[in-house]
């Protein structure tokens, strides 16, 4: 595929994702739902996650932001949270009854934006597309996971490769050597007093 930058199906990805977001916050809004919440309500709706790490998960996001969006959605009334009885340091996360009572109102937004968007697609484009997108998902899934692998091979230059690419080097990230900004202070001892 030879194309310029502008054309690559990432960046047309990622501009196609954001005007969905854009769309999706507009019509959620007087729902009183943000785009990032329909993961986590309609994995609690469903029962595939009750908890902080099963819905960080499923949505595919790190824990803090997910604690983050979770106390959000708790402030705005949409969740409650109750200590797991098996496991108290565990919170059991379930939706409110305000959030079950809108959530097909958010469902129904949510698919009428998407045929909006897909509007003059053929019923048979619109399932080749979603093929599609799915296929790259899991190859970027894939990718990343290979990246994140503490021995995945390094180039000199910082990235991550396949043995067949460039000079090789088994290296530990700059992160792991120098002391990180984020890392715990070091245990003061007693000060000496300069001789």
């Amino acid at each position: 595929m030879d194309l310029d930058v502008l054309s690559t199906p990432g960046h047309l990805i990622s501009l196609a994702a954001r005007g969905f977001a854009r769309l999706s916050e507009a019509r959620l809004k007087p729902l009183g739902f943000g785009v990032g919440h329909l993961p986590v309500l309609v994995a609690l709706q469903d029962g595939r996650a009750g908890t902080q790490r099963d819905l960080a998960r499923f949505a595919r996001i790190e824990q803090p932001p997910m604690a983050q969006m979770l106390a959000r959605m708790e402030r705005d009334g949409l969740i409650q949270r109750a200590p797991d009885p098996a496991d108290g340091r565990v919170s059991r996360i379930r939706l409110t009854e305000a959030a079950r009572a809108r959530l097909p109102d958010a469902i129904a937004v949510l698919l009428r934006g998407n045929r909006d968007a897909l509007s003059g697609f053929a019923d048979e484009e619109a399932g080749l597309l979603v093929a599609l997108l799915t296929r790259l998902i899991a190859n970027l899934d894939r990718v990343a996971s290979a990246e994140a692998s503490p021995h995945a091979p390094i180039l000199e230059k910082g990235k991550r490769t396949g043995p067949s690419v460039g000079r090789l080097i088994e290296a530990e990230p700059k992160s792991i050597k120098k002391r990180s900004r984020f890392a715990p202070p070091r245990p003061s001892g007693r000060r000496r007093e300069p001789r």
